[in-house]
Formats: C-alpha cells, structure tokens, sequence
C-alpha cells in the first residue's frame, strides 16, 4: 500500500490530482441537463472509464462523481431518495478502479443553497445537510474528503464539521475566486486564508472558476497568511462557445507550465477542475516529476480577521429621530404612503406636508408594493427628508436588485440621509404589472438584515472594511396571521438575531391574534409597531381579504363592513374598526402604522387620534 495523504504532505511530496470529471462526462455526449451524480447508478462504466484514464495519466488521487450529490441538489432532479445510495456507489467505483496506490477523495461541493447570514438555512440544518452525503461516502471506502468550489466561507465550514462529525481522515478545502482575486461575495485574500487556516483541515488552496495565471497570483498570496499545505486546482482558461460546445482553450502544455510555476511558488497538491482532461493531467505529470514545493516562510501573522480594526457602532438613539423615541421607549406614529405611478411627486410631498404637521413621526413608503411599477420610493424618500423634514421609512425588498446593487442603494441611501429602512423579501413578480418580469432574489430579508447588519458595524458581504460605518435603524416586516405561523416564527427569530431593531406588523384586524404572536416571540422581544388598515368599504375589506397576501380579516369584521355598507357608512364604519384596534392594543405595542387607503390621509389621521401619545 502507497503512503497515505498526510504521510505525503509530511514528507513534502508532490501530490497530483485528477482533472474535470464533469467535462468528461460532457466530452462523452452526457449533456448538462443530465444529473452528472446518477450516472454512478446507470452509466457505472462510464465513470469508472474516466477514473481509469485520469490514473494512466499519471493522477495520484482520484475523485468522486459526487460533486453534486448532496440533498439540496438531488430533491431538485427527484432523486432525493437516492442520496444514500448515489454516494456509496460513487465512492466504490472510484475505489474499485484505484486499486492500492492511488488514492480516493469524496468531493463534496456546495448545496446550492443561501444559508445564514444570507439565507434562512442554519448552521446546524446546512452541516445536518452535509452529513447525509459524507456518511455513504466514508461507507464507500474514501481515504479522504475534498470540500471544492465553495464561494462563501460559512457553507464551507460547515461541510468540514460534517466530516469532522463523523471521521479524521484529511480534508482540502478549496474555494473559488474572481479574475480580481477576491471571492464572488468580495472577500480578499486577506481574509478568507486566515479563516480557512484556522479550520480543522489538511490543505486549503483555489479551483475552479478562474485558469491558472491568475490562480497563480492569488495562490502566491495566501502563503502570507498560512503555514498549511496549498492546492490548486485551477480550469483550462476561461470557457468559449463554439458550435454549440463548450470549449476550453488552454492547452497541455500552457496548463503544465503553470503547474511548475504554482509548485516553485509552493503549491503541494496540485491538479485541474473544468475543462481540465486526461491529456492535461499527464503533461503535468511529465513536467513536474523532478519538482518539489518551494515552502514559503509566512511574512505575516496568521487569524488576521482578529484584526479588523475597532468600529464605533452608531448608538440606536442616536441613528434617527424615530430611533431616538423607540429606544426612549415613546409610542411612535407611521403613516404609509404609496409612491405615485408617474414622476411627479408634488400630491405625495403636499400629504407628507400636512402630516408633518399633524406631528406624524415617520411616512413609510412601500418598494413596488404588490410588484408594481411605480417612482423609486428611494428617490421619494430623500425628497421628502429633504423638502418636507419629516423622516421617511422607505421598504427595501430583494427582488429587484443582486447583492452588489444591494450594497450600493444602501450605502448611497445612508450617505444621502436616509437613515431608517423596513427590509423586506419583496412580492414575486407575478403578482404584478410585469409578470414574465425577472426577479432576482439572491437573498431574502432574513440576509438582507444580515447585510445591513454588517454595514451598520463597518463591513461589507466581502468582510472588508468601511472607511465609516452606516447607522440604520433597522426594521422587517411579520405577519401574525401566517398560515405557517410556525415557520413565521421561526423566520421572525432569524430576523431579530440578524439584527433586526424593530418590527411592522401586516395590516392586522385581529387583536387576539396579534398578542397571541407577540406572547410567542416574547423571547426575541424587539419593539413592534402594528400595522392599521382603516377600511375603505367593504369590496375594499373583501379585496383585502382575498387577494392581499398576509391579511386575514375575521368573518365577523366583514360583517360589520357589510352591515355598513348597506346603511352607507362603510368609510366611517372601516375608520372606528381601526380606532377600536388601535385603542385595544396600544398598551402592548411601541407603536402604529397607519395605512392611506387609496391615498385618503384624512382617514389615516383620524386612526391616530385613537392613540394615546
């Protein structure tokens, strides 16, 4: 039996892996619409074919066609009930053909998934997850994991767990990088090496996404921030279109130069992902037989995320004047404003005139409410700081932006004074103007939190550093009324523990129901602001009843609007509704939001009045 894994990092040998399975499989007429992973059940030969022409090759460790055979992808191809059985026979095929002297790495890779703080997976769920691809695998025979083409540092960790949850055998754990060196959230160099060295693993280093000149540059990098042995497994260049074919362009022989270089840098563990082949694999094994790493002396302290420098966190009482009154624990007033389909803004701003001064403290303006296309209630919001005085809450939802325009709005928001936000996951496209319109949703409001969170205390997604902090008073939104209101709850706690500072309620016309909820989050207890919906009449009341999601109205509210209706007080009957909802639950709430129905303020101001301030 040959050395194992660790016993070749200690002796500073040279260790080559395969090349890009995935791009075999393609080269061989399996197209991408296929799950690669099932092919370990019904195209056994194929698989262990391309093992066999990656070891002739001249691969020293060989991995398994499991990169995606982890629950989260599998359910998507209705093969949720295979992931036992998919990764045991993955792990046995590649063991069966390495026979003693060539090793076999479980490649596990990412689930495809947001997790926290982007997502609402946990820590445990994500590595419980893991788990259930990392046992058949250990069944199957591996002499070690390779935890590959990860971008964010979290999900990884919690896939090392996993492995650690149930084996010592070695770990590498590769992550993936941009042409800028940084990985897709932002992280430099700087950053996620440190984090990655202090995992309990074997070997950390890059793979995928990039070719090797820049993985190269990267690489030479990461030595200033650990002592661990490198691995780089980069792609054949940058992919091109050809022909309805995927084609990756570096050759043998550029890819093996690059090999040498990465060694003499001192890289240990080196080998190819995508578009990497057989004919790769065995030009670097011609070339680099009489190399050896080149270890370099780190220049520079190890854990340098301890090293951030310290932020001074904008107090809450001090972020805005609703900030201010909420944390000195006054009732405060919202009135919800919805922002104009066209460009003039004049009849919003001359409402949000008359409100400030009937001493409203905040005009909440919702994000395309219902997917709508409407004026950018962002623009609205600093024109109504700016020309009115009064402060406005604008929504922020997920479904227009990605993360990278995320973080802009954000900090251009914060800059131009805009200083109290409600974040929010945003209505589908589908239920609006434009329904074939795209959304994006990289993350929900849960990760939008997140976000903001780590703005407010100096960084960004990438963990870098902000020459001055935001100051947000930050809100989300629940629904007491859920139909889930388990997983309601459970996403109401996410929330607060992201660092949500306060909480507006869904337009709510059940008092029980509300002080049921907040005697059940009572553990997450942050201030909540009720959200009041003075009703209009009763096809308004019968509108919102059935086509707004998250409003319930109990049987005997219809009625009464009904019974109103008929007399020809069904405005005056909707506005003592709300009153009454007001006046029973102001001694349990830190305060109101009062919509506008149909843009009517004079209704909402009469709501208010029900308030004792």
């Amino acid at each position: 039996m040959s050395l194992s894994f660790r016993e070749r990092l200690k002796n500073d040998q040279l260790i080559l892996f395969d090349g890009g399975t995935g791009t075999m499989l393609y080269n061989k007429g399996i197209f991408i619409n296929k799950n690669f992973d099932m092919l370990n059940l019904d195209q056994a030969r194929i698989v262990q074919e391309i093992h066999s022409d990656y070891i002739a090759a001249g691969a020293e460790v060989i991995e398994t066609n499991t990169f995606g055979a982890n629950p989260v992808k599998l359910k998507t191809h209705g093969l949720a009930d295979k992931i036992e059985l998919i990764n045991r026979t993955g792990a046995e095929l590649a063991r069966e053909v390495a026979g003693e002297n060539v090793l076999v790495a479980g490649s596990i890779g990412p689930l495809g998934i947001k997790i926290e703080p982007l997502g609402p997976t946990s820590f445990d769920e994500t590595k419980a997850l893991f788990e259930q691809q990392v046992k058949p695998l250990l069944a199957g025979g591996v002499d070690l994991f390779v935890i590959e083409t990860f971008t964010n540092i979290d999900e990884l960790t919690q896939a090392v767990r996993a492995v650690r949850q149930h084996s010592d055998l070695p770990i590498v754990a590769s992550i993936t990088v941009d042409d800028d060196g940084r990985t897709p959230l932002g992280m430099p160099v700087s950053i996620f090496t440190p984090a990655l060295d202090l995992l309990e693993i074997d070997a950390i280093g890059l793979n995928c996404s990039v070719g090797p000149k820049i993985m190269l540059d990267v690489i030479q990098r990461m030595q200033d921030y650990t002592d661990k042995a490198l691995a780089a497994q980069p792609n054949a260049g940058h992919p091109r279109i050809f022909q309805n074919r995927t084609i990756y362009m570096s050759s043998p022989e550029y890819m093996a130069s690059y090999a040498r270089k990465m060694i003499k840098s001192g890289v240990q563990i080196i080998g190819g992902c995508c578009g990497t082949t057989p004919e790769h694999i065995a030009e670097m094994a011609r070339s680099v037989k009489a190399l050896q790493p080149q270890r370099m002396q780190p220049v520079q302290a190890r854990a340098k995320m301890a090293d951030t420098p310290h932020v001074d966190v904008i107090p809450q009482a001090e972020k805005s004047k609703l900030a201010a009154k909420i944390a000195a624990k006054q009732k405060v007033v919202s009135i919800e404003l919805t922002p104009p389909r066209g460009c003039d803004p004049t009849p919003i701003l001359d409402k949000a005139r008359i409100l400030h001064s009937h001493g409203i403290d905040a005009i909440n303006l919702p994000d395309g409410p219902r997917a709508s296309a409407r004026m950018s209630n962002q623009i609205l919001s600093i024109l109504i700081q700016q020309q009115i005085g009064i402060e406005p809450i604008p929504h922020y939802c997920c479904r227009d932006r990605n993360l990278l325009g995320m973080q802009s709005d954000l900090l251009g928001l914060y800059a131009a004074g805009i200083h109290n936000i409600l974040l929010v996951t945003g209505d589908p496209p589908k239920l609006g103007d434009y329904p074939d319109a795209t959304a994006v949703f990289d993350v929900d409001a849960i990760g939008l939190t997140n976000m903001t969170y780590a703005l407010n205390h100096g960084y960004d997604l990438g963990k870098n550093t902000l020459n001055k902090p935001t100051g947000y008073l930050i809100g989300v939104g629940v629904n007491p009324v859920a139909v889930d209101l388990e997983r309601e709850i459970s996403r109401y706690f996410y929330k607060v523990e992201a660092g949500a500072e306060y909480a507006i309620t869904q337009p709510v016309f059940d008092v029980e129901a509300l002080l049921r909820f907040m005697d059940k989050v009572d553990s997450h207890q942050i201030p909540i602001l009720a959200g009041i919906w003075p009703l209009a009449s009763y096809r308004n009341a019968e509108f919102m009843n059935n086509e707004v999601p998250g409003v319930e109205i109990p049987d005997v509210v219809m009625q009464r609007m009904l019974e109103a209706e008929k007399r020809g007080e069904g405005r005056q009957e909707g506005v003592r509704i709300a009153q009454e909802m007001v006046q029973a639950l102001q001694n349990d709430v830190h305060g109101i939001q009062v919509s506008a129905p149909f843009g009517k303020i004079d209704l909402a101001l009469q709501v208010v009045e029900a308030l004792d301030r």
